[in-house]
Order: structure tokens, then C-alpha cells, then sequence
């Protein structure tokens, strides 16, 4: 069987040019052999060996062979020089849709359609990456006209999955993916987007045998294994964490999370957890989030707190005693009571300022603040982040980019399981808008 499949994959390999077709075929061989895709990735390699300056179709065949390999920034380099047909602009798109690029895909994509490509699968692609890019409501008015057309497909369930997804309907969202995989157990998206959906919200077994589902079906992407990565890490299993990080890191060694996930992995082998330390902070910060209209205060008192949108015991206590007495009708009779009610609770104000600025030290003020109110107001579940992340925002009870940027970094830093590669990848993103963490007081 594997001999006929060598062959199979020789004859593909030993054509001028490659179609669309040519890569479905190339998939389908990769799932029949399991040492298809390293076999594969030294075929590509040899091919890139005897065409150092790829043009025309020799460019266009590198191009899909590279994305296939999940090497998406080279996959583009090669196909910007290939035949310029609907195949490449196909895989241009799907390339950029990879890299996050949504417009891009979607220009690509509509190109494609012009060129010929089946208008269906491109309505398909385009939904998509209509939905990844933030505009759910268009995409899900894009799915409804083209219902007709997708009928009761995998595709169709998946689109549908993906919109309640981030629409921030989990249960609809899972059930329609668990719908999309019940026509195609094979649906490497849907499985993907539900095990992504078990992960978020704490059913980690479930997201591992699904992760481990996608990584069974090449091409693997980063997501896939990176994700599993985390969940290994998190459950103590370092060596399975450092062999998805080392696959990442073989098809590219530059990939910036994945080189600091795997030193923070290799740094956990030998840290200690203090699990008491973790419940005493765990009981704390269950203190912080009591509101503080659960406590019995006079009007005034709990009118000014409600101007100031102190909403809880933690907003209360990253609070001075001088903000509070510079709030007009806020006096010393407020003040006590306020006091007293947080001496019950063995807490005191400006009590995570003073914890802050020991654990982090002196520190100069912040840039000017950002006047962008519609940045600030983008909800957190359009922000590309990695699950780690993301549960800490779950955690912290982060809805926008504005509750993010209203954060320092020793308030992420003190979630379990958000160190350094986590406090640089929101860093990172907030930056993307223009944003950053608040500086301590």
C-alpha cells in the first residue's frame, strides 16, 4: 500500500505545473501514509533545490507545495512570481487567510471566483473569513442567502458554528460544530473550532482528544499544536508539550510563541507549585470580586461609589483615600464606613496600588491616554489570542480592549498559568491597537 502511494505522490511531484486538484490529490495520499508528510517535505525541499528562482508554473507548484506545509509567508513569496490563473490566486487567499489577513484573503478570493473557481467553495471561503474577520452580522447574512446553495452540509454547520462562536453563543456554537462533524468526522475546521470552544471553557479532555484528532490530519497548523502544547503543560505532561513546540519549531524555527512557550516549558520541569499559596490567592481574589452592593451603606456612600464605577472590592481597594475625599459630597463620615467595611474583610484602600508597586517597583508614568473610545470598546473575543490568554481575560472577567489596557501587567502576572510568553503576547496585541497595559500608580 505505501509503495503504491510513493508512486502516486512521485507521479503528482513530477509535474510541470499544479492545479487545484493536484493538491486535493496530494492530501488524500498524505492521509494514507503515515510518514507521507515528512516524505513530502523532502520531495518540496529537492524541488526548491532544482528551482532556486521559481517563475511562471514552476512557481505556482512551489506555492501550493509550501501550503501544504503550513509555510505560509513563503508559500506567497513563491506563488506572487507563478502563473498568474485562479489556482494561484485560490491559494493566495487561503495563504492569507492563514496569516490573519481577512482583507487580503477576501480580494484574493474574489479574484479566484472571477477566474472560475467554484463559486460555492468560494462562497464557502469567504464566509469564513468574513466571520474571522469581526463582521459577524455580515457573515451571517451572507450564510443565510447562501443556505440555499451549501444545503445540509458539514460546511454549512460548520459556518453556522462559527458565527454563534463568536457571536459568544458557545452551546449554539458547539452543537453546530458537533452537527458539522456528524456529516464529516473529517472536518479539520470544525473539529478544530469545537476543541477550541471544550478548551475555553474547562473541558480540557475533551479539547485534548480533539486537538489530537486535528493533528492526525495533515497539514498540522501552529494553532493546533500549540494549543495541545498548553494543555499538556498545563496538566504536567512536559515532554508531550515540548514535542507539539519542537514540531512547530521544524516547520518554523523562527516562530516567535513557540520558541518562548517551549523555554517556559523546559523552565516548568523543574518549578515548584504551591498549591497552598494558589488556593489563599484563589480565596482572595474571590473576596475581590464580592460587589459592593452586597454590603449595607448609606446612600451617599453607595451613590458616590456607583459614580465612580467602583462596582466591586477590588476596584475599592486599587482606590486611595485622597480619590475618594476629592469626590464631591464624599466626606469623613463616608470615608469611615468605607474603611470599616473593608477592615472586616481584611482588606484595606489602595491595598493592590501598595502590593503593585512593591512587586513591580518604581515605574514611570504612562504616555498619554489613548482618546480611541471605539478601540477601547472592541470586545476581547475579536483579539487574536492565544487559549492561555484568553482564559486568564474569562478569569479577570475582560470584555473589551479597554478592560484589558485598564490592567497592569502584575494583575495578569498573578493568574495561574499567565507567565512571560502570555504577559509578551497581549503586550503585543495591544500594541497592534495602539494600546498598553496601565502603569501602577
Amino acid at each position: 500500500m505505501v509503495q503504491v502511494v510513493e508512486e502516486a505522490m512521485a507521479e503528482i511531484m513530477a509535474k510541470d505545473s499544479w492545479t487545484g486538484e493536484d493538491h486535493k490529490a496530494v492530501m488524500r495520499l498524505l492521509l494514507e501514509d503515515p510518514n507521507g508528510l515528512g516524505k513530502f517535505r523532502s520531495a518540496e525541499a529537492e524541488l526548491e533545490r532544482q528551482n532556486p528562482e521559481p517563475r511562471g508554473v514552476a512557481a505556482l507548484k512551489i506555492g501550493i507545495a509550501r501550503y501544504v506545509l503550513c509555510r505560509f509567508p513563503d508559500a506567497l513569496a513563491a506563488l506572487a512570481d507563478g502563473t498568474d490563473n485562479r489556482d494561484r490566486r485560490y491559494f493566495q487567499g487561503l495563504c492569507w487567510k492563514q496569516l490573519r489577513r481577512y482583507d487580503k484573503a477576501a480580494e484574493e478570493l474574489e479574484r479566484a471566483r472571477s477566474d472560475g473557481w467554484d463559486p460555492v467553495e468560494i462562497e464557502t471561503e469567504l464566509i469564513e473569513v468574513q466571520a474571522l474577520g469581526g463582521d459577524v452580522e455580515g457573515a451571517a447574512k451572507a450564510l443565510a442567502k447562501a443556505k440555499g446553495k451549501l444545503g445540509n452540509s458539514a460546511d454549512y454547520h460548520y459556518l453556522r458554528g462559527l458565527i454563534e462562536d463568536f457571536g459568544g453563543n458557545y452551546e449554539g456554537a458547539a452543537e453546530a460544530y458537533d452537527q458539522a462533524r456528524g456529516i464529516n468526522p473529517d472536518h479539520v475546521a470544525a473539529t478544530f473550532r469545537l476543541a477550541y470552544c471544550q478548551d475555553l471553557h474547562g473541558d480540557e479532555e475533551a479539547a485534548i482528544e480533539l486537538y489530537q484528532q486535528c493533528v492526525s490530519r495533515p497539514p498540522v497548523h501552529a494553532s493546533v499544536l500549540m494549543n495541545l502544547a498548553v494543555l499538556h503543560e498545563d496538566a504536567g505532561r512536559y515532554n508531550e508539550a515540548v514535542a507539539c513546540l519542537k514540531r512547530v519549531l521544524a516547520t518554523n524555527p523562527n516562530h516567535p510563541r513557540a520558541r518562548l512557550f517551549l523555554k517556559d516549558v523546559e523552565a516548568s520541569r523543574t518549578m515548584y507549585f504551591d498549591e497552598d499559596q494558589a488556593r489563599r490567592i484563589a480565596r482572595r481574589n474571590a473576596v475581590l470580586d464580592i460587589p459592593v452592593t452586597d454590603f449595607e451603606l448609606s446612600v451617599r456612600a453607595r451613590n458616590c461609589l456607583k459614580k465612580m464605577n467602583i462596582r466591586t472590592l477590588g476596584d475599592l481597594v486599587k482606590t486611595t483615600e485622597q480619590q475618594l475625599l476629592a469626590y464631591k459630597n464624599f466626606g469623613e463620615t463616608s470615608l469611615k464606613e468605607i474603611k470599616d467595611m473593608l477592615t472586616a474583610k481584611g482588606l484595606h484602600l489602595g491595598q493592590l496600588l501598595d502590593e503593585e508597586e512593591e512587586l513591580m517597583g518604581a515605574r514611570p508614568a504612562s504616555a498619554a491616554a489613548v482618546q480611541n473610545e471605539g478601540v477601547l470598546a472592541t470586545p476581547i473575543g475579536q483579539v487574536d489570542l492565544s487559549i492561555r490568554a484568553r482564559k486568564t481575560m474569562e478569569t479577570l472577567k475582560i470584555r473589551t480592549l479597554g478592560d484589558l489596557a485598564s490592567k497592569t501587567e502584575a494583575e495578569l502576572l498573578a493568574c495561574r498559568n499567565f507567565g512571560q510568553t502570555s504577559l509578551n503576547e497581549v503586550r503585543q496585541r495591544l500594541g497592534d491597537y495602539g494600546l498598553s497595559l496601565r502603569e501602577p500608580n
